[in-house]
Order: C-alpha cells, then structure tokens, then sequence
C-alpha cells in the first residue's frame, strides 16, 4: 500500500510539473490584444477576445489587452495604443510587444508598428479591415456627410460608444463614431493604406511583406458569416454577409483582411467567432478560436518573437 501511495504521489508531482511547465505561449515579447469598433478590454467581467488572455497566460504568454476609443479614427486609436506600448515595454523591460489587432485593431496596430518599428517585433490582423468594408461603404451611403441620417446615427453611436468606454472603466477616452465610419470605408482605408502601406498586399487579394522595418506581419480570417444557430448575432451578421457579393465574415471580406503572410481566409467563422463571441457560440465544426491564438502564439515563439 505504501509503494502504490508513493507511486501515485510521484506521477501527480510528475504531471503538476508538466503543467507548470507548459510554455507553449511564451513567446519571447509580449502580447497586446487591440480590440475593434466599439470594443473594449474587458466589460461587466467578460473579454472582448472570449478566454483567450487566460488561455495565452496559462500558456506561459506575459499577455497584456489594450483599451483604446470604441469608435475613433484609425489614428486616434493608433496614438493611443502607442502611449500603451510605450507604457508595456517600460514597465517589462522587452522592448518590443506583439500586436494581435481584431477588426478595426487591425488598421490599428498597424499605425503603431509603422510609426514606431523600433517598438513592435509583428503585427497579426484577425479579420482586419485592411481593404475597406462593403458595410461601412454603404453606411455612408445611407448617412452621407452632413445629412440628417448621420447626425441621428452619429449621435446614436456616440452614446453607445460612451457607454462602453464607461463599464471598461475608460470614461474619459474620446469618441467619434464618424471618424471610425469614414477610417473603415474602402475610399478611408485606401487612403490610410498610402500613408502606412506596410504589409499591405499589391494586388486585392494577395499577400503583402512578410517582414518590413524588421517587423513580421500576419493575418487570418473567416468567411462564413452563419455558423451557430444559438448565436444571436448570427443573423445579422448572415444578412450583412450577403450586402458583400464575396466571400466574407459578415463584416469584412476575404480579400480585404489579408496582410502580410496570410496563415488561412476561409475558416468557418464570422467577424465575432474570430474572437470566440458570443460567448464561445462558434461553429461545431471548425478548429476553436482560442485554439487559434494560442497556435498563433507558438508560431511567434518558434519564430523568436
């Protein structure tokens, strides 16, 4: 009895070591989540990127989620998410962060690694808008400059917006709907990709710089805009989906979200499964998100990042 007492107290010791082990995360800078439009860290206790930052901690990741304006132009966000960098890479000592930017954080981490190379080892863009939006294209269509509409809508997104920044604990940051619609349109990003063309693809739908200013960029995507039936978004994410006339996450085409070395563009996800909502609804039959991050995450790592 005491032999198989010791045997099964070694093996417990053995795979408690295992698990304390486990560095499959840890990559060498640390990680920034850049959340997208009218998004945020973590509200009323739940992360804007579902149970991925504990997964990549478990994993052995010094993992930090950025807050920056819900709805704000590609560069406001942009020089507010420097200012969090600034702050990361003082407080840790690394240096450089890795930018793994969703939606709108996609254009956004951009901003940062290219006014500031010095400060970012990649750039991930996951289901970002680097092409333009068919959904934001015909928003101002409906709300064009100076109308009626966009005054109601923008007042309407302002209050949402505030909101939000209100229960992230992030009251005081500035919001403005319209220069986040303006900034995700195809004629906005556009002009936002000849200011900071890093990474970004010469032809539509193919694949940009793996590596510019010692900067690696990646991105991935989805292109199934139903993928849960107890997913409440889906719905209208399946109706945007057919405004697109391509393949698409609901909210951002195929094409339109690569950067850089495109990993996959057609995982059956929408805009929200790519960051595990709601709620970890996301299709049965699909590799999980937060499996994703934390394989992207071993990627950085095997790559020295």
């Amino acid at each position: 009895m005491k032999r198989l007492t010791l045997w099964f107290t070694t093996l417990l010791l053995v795979f408690s070591g295992m698990a304390t082990a486990d560095d499959y995360t840890h990559t060498r800078y640390p990680i920034v989540l850049v959340h997208g439009l009218f998004g945020f860290d973590t509200e009323l206790g739940v992360d804007y990127f579902y149970q991925v930052p504990a997964q990549l901690r478990a994993g052995g990741a010094q993992l930090f989620v950025a807050q920056v304006s819900a709805a704000n132009s590609n560069e406001k966000r942009g020089e507010q998410l420097l200012a969090e960098v600034e702050r990361i890479t003082a407080m840790t000592g690394a240096g450089k962060v890795n930018l793994i930017g969703h939606s709108q954080g996609g254009p956004t981490i951009r901003y940062v690694a290219s006014v500031r190379p010095d400060l970012v080892a990649s750039v991930t863009s996951v289901g970002g808008v680097n092409g333009g939006s068919r959904v934001a294209d015909l928003v101002r269509v409906v709300a064009p400059p100076g109308s009626t509409t966009e005054a109601i809508a923008n007042k309407i997104a302002g209050w949402l917006a505030g909101l939000i920044g209100s229960l992230s604990g992030h009251p005081g940051l500035p919001q403005t709907p319209t220069a986040a619609l303006d900034s995700l349109t195809t004629a906005g990003t556009h002009r936002f990709n000849k200011a900071f063309p890093e990474g970004v693809p010469a032809t539509r739908c193919g694949e940009g710089a793996y590596s510019v200013n010692g900067v690696r960029y990646y991105s991935w995507s989805g292109t199934s805009p139903l993928t849960n039936i107890l997913d409440p978004l889906d719905g209208a994410l399946g109706l945007l989906g057919s405004l697109h006339g391509e393949a698409n996450d609901g909210l951002v085409s195929r094409c339109s979200s690569h950067l850089g070395q495109v990993i996959k563009d057609d995982y059956r996800m929408n805009h929200v499964d790519e960051i595990n909502q709601s709620f970890g609804l996301v299709s049965w039959f699909e590799v999980n998100p937060v499996t994703l991050y934390r394989q992207h995450a071993n990627r950085l790592k095997q790559a020295g990042l």
